[in-house]
């Protein structure tokens, strides 16, 4: 078992209050300052979506060399969520947004693949998973504020 540290766990949950606030103002804004919530939604998820695929250059980088064999996935893993993230960045709003949902938590799926070869702690991807569906639905929800304006 691998117990996370506690300040993982609180700035872990504090990097949830963009995706709270920003969605949530999506669906309170008038119409006509709604963009500007949905586009920081965007924003804040392609950086996570970043950050998410840069944990796995730390752990390839730190990693022992019985692991060796592990390190082109786990490299891959490193730039494929920011490429993916760039890609979101290019569609319109709604299909965006679902990208980065879908893509957050398609990482926490291969982290957990990653996870039965020993290759990610597990209170890491305890705290993961929670965080992912958190954020997964604040950008589906802001999805569906564009989809229902329309």
């Amino acid at each position: 078992m691998n117990p996370m540290p506690i300040p993982a766990i609180w700035l872990g949950a504090a990097g949830l209050l963009p995706f709270l606030a920003t969605a949530l103002l999506s669906w309170l804004l008038p119409p006509e300052h709604r963009g500007i919530a949905l586009f920081a939604l965007a924003a804040y998820g392609m950086v996570i979506l970043s950050f998410l695929g840069a944990v796995h250059w730390g752990l390839a980088l730190a990693a022992p060399a019985e692991e060796a064999r592990y390190a082109a996935p786990r490299l891959g893993l490193g730039v494929v969520p920011a490429l993916i993230a760039w890609a979101a960045l290019l569609l319109p709003p709604a299909p965006g947004l679902g990208l980065l949902a879908l893509a957050i938590l398609a990482t926490a799926a291969v982290e957990s693949l990653a996870a039965r070869h020993g290759l990610v702690p597990l209170g890491y991807l305890r705290l993961r998973w929670v965080l992912s569906i958190g954020a997964a639905l604040c950008l589906l929800a802001g999805a569906a504020v564009v989809l229902a304006s329309v």
